[in-house]
């Protein structure tokens, strides 16, 4: 079938992207930093709709994931990264060309704009048929490219040019400059005097004289007087300028769709590339996950919150790295441990790996196996809105309704200690409601809280808990690891190294007393 999309198999339907926008737990999973990072600079391209759209098929994540390892070869970069250049620079001409205001320094920049994306096409497609290509999506390109380039319509448009160009660049002209008169005329071949001219003032020579040259500073933008002598230069030389006009007339849909979609779909594989440079730099795994639609069974080794890593790895801070892994029964991650200890993290790390991946990006792990989810749901703490009428519990309670009300099977749901605003009996009886319809819908599910009794709630619940140094109770290790969880022994802990158990407080009392 032929090349269409370099995002896309060509078998499969190309849905409109333009409109996406970006869902709802982008920013409760740092996806809004980690794509605003990946885009940036790449304004023009507007890529993020690419970033807004998860697949549907396996078929599609492979077909991006082996685009990305052609791209891996750093020749090819070169070769896609050259042509993007070259067609931004294109782009560019037109633009002058659109602003221009005199006929002929439009049509000027009209016919370098169409030359560079000439030259452009050719190059890549000479470059490309002697490049080792493996994906399917590239080995098509080149296919299309080169029958592209071998085409009637672009060999015409390609010699016309360049005939066009050199016509123009063929013309001389004279002008007589009278004050403020200018007189244009064809250009006769005359003597040239300079020479004798030096001769004969060569004997009169005292010294280093002063040099009164200067050099003729002209802007891009053609002004009154050259548009003038241009005008007139048109009409000693009409003939070509009538090709001119003809040619910018018929060739103004000279770009060929599917190329400009190209340039512009395969920044979506350059930026995610580019982005992960510097965390592969700093010893940061990046890897091309086997994703899964049936198997419920998901691991990912070394895995790290990517937008929190961004921010570390400036600062020169290490980052730490987590694993983890369901096998059957299990669906449900209940992770729990100390404030400040890192839960939150893994669990957004979690849907981040889950939903780049559902993209065909890389993913941050050395080695990953993930689901291929329908939707995914985040349901976080929220700040009171006190135009809302209904209190803080009342929300959470409907958006939690909601998001249930719409998962199924194949939905991810990330929880981030909810019911928070309630007292213990009540939050943990609303969160073994959820939890238990959660199971009831065997859907994948990360829920980071205080209520230890969860992690036992059920076969399909693995506890995860956020560890502390065992030196020094009070400092997290930010690593989540798989064991029961016990809330207490921190507590405990803690209380021990600030003598704040009872024994302690009760020795210090006594001890209190005798002094006084």
């Amino acid at each position: 079938m032929p090349f269409r999309s370099i995002l896309f198999g060509a078998s499969e339907i190309v849905p409109p992207l333009d409109q996406r926008q970006p869902p709802d737990f982008f920013v409760d999973l740092n996806l809004d930093q980690a794509i605003g990072a990946i885009t940036a600079g790449r304004d023009e391209y507007s890529l993020k709709p690419f970033f807004c759209a998860p697949l549907a098929d396996v078929e599609t994540i492979n077909y991006r994931y082996d685009v990305l390892r052609d791209l891996e070869d750093p020749a090819l970069m070169a070769r896609i990264q050259s042509f993007a250049q070259e067609m931004r620079a294109m782009r560019a001409h037109l633009t002058r060309s659109e602003k221009a205001y005199y006929q002929y320094e439009k049509e000027s920049w009209f016919l370098e704009a169409v030359r560079i994306y000439c030259t452009a096409v050719s190059r890549l497609a000479r470059e490309l048929a002697l490049a080792e290509l493996r994906s399917s999506g590239f080995r098509a390109f080149r296919e299309y490219l080169a029958a592209y380039a071998e085409s009637e319509g672009f060999v015409s448009l390609s010699t016309e040019t360049e005939r066009l160009r050199n016509d123009l660049s063929s013309i001389t002209y004279s002008l007589l400059i009278e004050g403020k008169r200018i007189t244009v005329s064809r250009h006769e071949p005359a003597p040239d005097y300079g020479a004798d001219v030096l001769r004969t003032f060569e004997k009169f020579k005292q010294g280093v004289a002063k040099d009164y040259r200067f050099e003729f500073r002209s802007g891009p933008d053609m002004d009154h007087v050259e548009a003038a002598i241009l005008d007139r230069v048109a009409r000693l030389f009409p003939d070509v300028f009538l090709s001119l006009d003809e040619y910018c007339r018929r060739q103004r849909a000279y770009l060929d769709y599917t190329l400009a979609e190209f340039d512009r779909e395969v920044q979506f594989y350059v930026a995610c590339l580019e982005y992960t440079a510097p965390f592969k730099q700093a010893g940061l795994a990046f890897c091309y996950p086997s994703v899964v639609a049936e198997s419920k069974e998901v691991y990912a080794l070394n895995v790290f919150d990517l937008a929190l890593a961004n921010r570390l790895i400036h600062e020169n801070i290490p980052v730490v790295k987590n694993d983890f892994r369901l096998q059957e029964p299990e669906r449900i991650f209940v992770v729990s441990g100390p404030n400040q200890g890192g839960k939150t993290t893994f669990a957004r790390t979690f849907g981040q790996l889950h939903y780049l991946a559902a993209i065909g990006c890389p993913v941050p792990a050395s080695d990953a196996r993930l689901f291929l989810f329908d939707r995914l749901f985040t349901h976080f703490e929220r700040e009171e809105d006190i135009r809302n009428l209904s209190g803080k519990l009342e929300d959470d309670l409907l958006r939690i309704h909601q998001i249930l009300e719409l998962a199924t099977p194949r939905s991810i749901l990330i929880m981030n200690e909810s019911f928070l605003s309630t007292t213990l009996n009540d939050a943990l009886f609303l969160s073994k409601q959820v939890m238990e319809r959660i199971i009831q819908l065997d859907m994948l599910c990360v829920s980071v809280t205080f209520l230890d009794e969860l992690a036992s709630l059920d076969e399909t619940t693995v506890s995860m808990v956020s560890t502390v140094n065992p030196a020094d109770p009070s400092l997290r290790t930010f690593k989540i690891v798989r064991k029961p969880a016990d809330g207490l022994a921190y507590a405990v802990a803690i209380a021990e190294k600030y003598r704040l158990t009872y024994d302690d407080v009760k020795e210090r009392v006594a001890q209190n007393r005798g002094v006084a």
